[in-house]
């Protein structure tokens, strides 16, 4: 399965040395550079036990790598998993812009990315949102597509 992971903290690069260590062609996303550029050179952005050896050994077998690109992440994607930060607003509420941001990435990579050969895609919130969010956020950034692409929302938060 090809995956993009958008969000490379500790949820998204888990998550794609997790996928990619079963074989899953995964390649993250992020607007950070540096983890970007980490992930390329098989080291982990993240601490967490035992993550370096699996990024190496998936970066040295082709099954993972890293772009700020999200078209490139896009192209021939069975699915997308949003891992990007949902920080709390200083009024107790969720900051949900990093959320749009991904979403509007991925409606606008459908434009110019090739689908999978299914033409269906997976859009998978993992990121810790507020009810609704899938409902009123998620599946109505998906409201029309681009010919070719069909799209799925599903919400499995990291929590």
């Amino acid at each position: 399965m090809r995956i993009a992971i958008f969000g490379l903290g500790y949820v998204g690069t888990v998550t794609a040395a997790g996928l990619a260590s079963q074989g899953h062609q995964v390649c993250g996303v992020d607007v950070d550079t540096l983890k970007v550029e980490h992930i390329r050179s098989g080291r982990s952005p993240v601490v967490e036990p035992g993550i370096e050896e699996l990024i190496a050994t998936a970066v040295a077998g082709g099954d993972l790598t890293a772009t700020t690109d999200s078209v490139a992440a896009l192209e021939r994607a069975d699915v997308s998993l949003l891992c990007v930060g949902t920080p709390s607003k200083s009024q107790g509420g969720t900051d949900l812009t990093y959320l749009q941001r991904a979403l509007d990435d991925i409606r606008q990579g459908l434009e110019v990315a090739t689908p999978p050969a299914s033409g269906f895609h997976a859009v998978v919130v993992r990121s810790t949102v507020p009810p609704g969010t899938g409902d009123e956020v998620v599946r109505t950034a998906f409201s029309s597509v681009p010919p070719g692409w069909a799209i799925g929302t599903a919400m499995c938060p990291e929590f």
